[in-house]
């Protein structure tokens, strides 16, 4: 089975390409990650899977929900999306955007999740680090997690570092299991 991301990546290209050309990266960034969010709604998604309905009536529906949020390019590309079916891959496709947003621009987004709050000077640390080891500017994001137990896990695009005691915790187990 292909996985949706792989789905998704010819709709994000496109649209980020279009977007690109269009110098409205921003704005249809914005749009994207609405139009998933609004899918993501029990009684959206409810209407989007009906098979009653076609795919223009999905993708009108969808462009109702979301008003004036929506210009006509990017009513349009939700309209392909529906009818190719892929209308579920909003997500997928917003998320991709994203990154190939943030490598044009040269920046990556990090996310510290710890069990306890992060001071400033220890962000800055780690955007400091991560900035030297992506050659790229940072944009840092912090978040507890009290089933950490302690110590923090960073992610960067598909990295992953944990340096949580649970991580550690899981490892050791691991090991120890044969």
């Amino acid at each position: 089975m292909v996985e949706p991301r792989t789905l998704a990546r010819p709709y994000a290209r496109a649209a980020f390409e279009y977007a690109r050309q269009a110098a409205d990266l921003d704005k249809w960034s914005a749009a994207l990650n609405l139009a998933a969010a609004a899918s993501s709604e029990p009684s959206v998604q409810a209407v989007l899977g009906d098979p009653g309905k076609t795919a223009q009536q999905r993708a009108q529906i969808l462009a109702e929900v979301l008003g004036d949020a929506l210009d006509g390019p990017v009513r349009g590309f939700l309209a392909i999306m529906a009818d190719n079916g892929r209308l579920a891959l909003l997500h997928e496709t917003a998320a991709l955007f994203a990154e190939f947003k943030a490598a044009q621009e040269a920046s990556v987004n990090v996310e510290v999740i710890s069990a306890f709050d992060v001071d400033e000077a220890a962000l800055n640390q780690i955007s400091e680090a991560m900035s030297r080891r992506f050659e790229r500017t940072v944009s840092i994001t912090s978040e507890t997690d009290p089933n950490l137990v302690g110590g923090a896990v960073i992610r960067a695009g598909d990295m992953v570092i944990d340096g949580s005691v649970r991580g550690r915790l899981n490892k050791l187990a691991g090991t120890l299991t044969p």
